[in-house]
């Protein structure tokens, strides 16, 4: 492994502590509610009478209040400590999602939606952290841990939502209630408070003020804008494809597979040989075309099939990079970094399904993909503009004592 490759990456990803595996699984499943919901957008249209913009709030709610929560969440966590942090959020999701599933209004779903990020949020600020001070192998494995989990939440999601969404609509949120009820358990269960590092107490303003970082700002507003091209591609795409929820189920899969193959293999492999914003350089300007080929091809299934999967594999490899970059950026606590990092990427999700939704209805579906295409476009040249003060992030492995500062710290992407 050269200078460019993440540091504390000795030891196997797979022999981990019982509480490692079970923070693993209940990530896994919090990442499935992100693309569960996809396979049934159309479907929850039809029976509810809503209008495609509408089902599309379904999402911006849900990721709006995640990003914004995100602000805050270190700020919770390192008062009350990192266990009870993961069971509130995991509590609030299983709260929410029943509350989506045994609901006769779109509206109503909109807002169990928004009390369901809320509870993801503290999920998932908190869930990469404590595998970090927990994990065995050094912050690379887990952080490949993390992404591996991710990769697999985010390919299942739409293969179970089109299962269960094949049967009704509100099946997808009763099996999130269920999994993520069992994750709650294995939490309790295993995962021991005492294991974990004592949380030195953040202040409020932190994470605002850690946008004033050059680098972090820099790496924030690309995440904003590449954001939107993912979150189109994610929850716009079921509508034009025309297919019943089994067919966006597995179209999702594969998308989903190709993004857990690339940002487990495919990254490490790059970020080992490449630069981290060569490889940004190299990889937004691919999703970026990927999206302009979907606007070209919207009117094909299998072109836009294809146009997904592709979309997967990029994706991937973005989403490892650019959570490898924030951890490098600067000498902040990781913790604080991240939730200012994680706010803007989520605030950057929730504008995009409206909005392609608005534009298509407007002037064609092409319209969303073009939008799409554009804002990757803008956050390579983000990249492009700024590699100067991102330059902290191509620097190689932190010294040990920083290291060992940075993971008692935490982190989360």
């Amino acid at each position: 492994m050269n200078a460019h490759a993440p540091a504390g990456s000795s030891g196997s990803i797979l022999k981990q502590s019982s509480a490692v595996w079970a923070i693993a699984f209940a990530c896994v499943v919090a990442f499935m509610g992100i693309g569960l919901v996809d396979p049934i957008l159309p479907a929850i249209a039809s029976s509810l009478r809503a209008t495609p913009a509408q089902t599309e709030l379904l999402f911006t709610s849900y990721l709006a209040v995640t990003g914004v929560a995100m602000f805050f969440t270190s700020w919770v966590s390192s008062r009350i400590g990192a266990k009870r942090t993961l069971l509130i959020g995991l509590a609030l999701i299983v709260l929410f999602s029943v509350l989506a599933a045994t609901s006769n209004s779109v509206w109503n779903i909109i807002d169990f939606r928004a009390g369901w990020g809320l509870g993801n949020a503290l999920f998932i600020s908190t869930a990469l952290a404590t595998i970090v001070g927990a994990a065995s192998g050094g912050t690379a494995s887990a952080i490949i841990l993390y992404e591996a989990a991710l990769g697999l939440g985010i390919a299942i999601g739409p293969l179970v939502g089109g299962l269960l969404g094949s049967v009704s609509w509100r099946g997808p949120f009763f099996g999130v209630t269920t999994l993520m009820a069992i994750a709650f358990v294995a939490v309790v269960a295993l995962l021991k408070s005492g294991s974990l590092e004592k949380p030195t107490p953040t202040k409020l303003s932190a994470p605002f003020r850690a946008l004033g970082r050059p680098a972090l700002a820099a790496l924030a507003a690309t995440a904003l804008f590449y954001n939107i091209g993912f979150f189109v591609l994610l929850a716009y795409t079921p509508f034009p494809l025309g297919f019943g929820a089994l067919g966006i189920g597995f179209t999702f899969f594969g998308w989903g597979v190709g993004l857990a193959v690339t940002s487990v293999w495919v990254a490490p492999m790059l970020t080992a040989r490449l630069r981290r914003t060569t490889v940004l350089k190299i990889a937004l300007p691919l999703l970026a075309l990927d999206l302009f080929a979907a606007a070209v091809v919207v009117r094909s299934q299998v072109g836009l099939v294809v146009c997904v999967v592709i979309g997967g594999l990029v994706l991937g490899v973005l989403n490892t990079v650019l959570t490898e970059s924030v951890m490098e950026a600067t000498d902040l606590p990781r913790s604080v970094a991240s939730s200012a990092y994680s706010a803007v990427r989520f605030i950057g999700g929730a504008i995009a399904p409206p909005v392609a939704t608005l534009l298509a209805d407007a002037f064609s579906p092409s319209a969303a993909y073009v939008f799409a295409g554009a804002s990757v476009a803008v956050a390579f040249v983000v990249v492009v503009c700024t590699t100067k003060v991102l330059r902290r992030v191509d620097d190689g492995p932190e010294p040990e004592r920083v290291e060992a500062e940075a993971i008692s710290a935490g982190e989360m992407p």
